[in-house]
């Protein structure tokens, strides 16, 4: 019982988390004049964002596979110390406390 009640309520604020933002939105500006665009009444250009874009998708991947080959070379490291019966896992100086 408890377990489908937690799925009404997780359902439920699930369709209201989508329903409100597209309530709430403004419904935007007033349309230009009939003359805007015609001579000197240019509206501005929009930013082009592609160079940008790829530049923070282009770090992000380095970045990420800067990560990935750190974990990679963590493990390694602690399996060999783990092979070598140097150190075991929670014991400083191998002796049992």
């Amino acid at each position: 019982m408890n377990t489908m009640v937690k799925l009404i309520v997780m359902g439920c604020g699930l369709m209201l988390g989508t329903a409100l933002p597209a309530v709430s939105d403004d419904p935007g500006p007033p349309p230009p004049p009939s003359e805007h665009g015609m001579g000197g009444d240019q509206g501005p250009a929009g930013a082009p964002i592609d160079g940008g874009l790829g530049i923070l998708l282009g770090i992000g991947a380095a970045y990420g596979g800067k990560k990935y080959l750190q974990s990679i070379k963590m493990k390694k490291e602690i399996s060999a110390e783990n092979e070598e019966g140097n150190k075991e896992p929670g014991f400083t100086n191998g002796n049992a406390a």
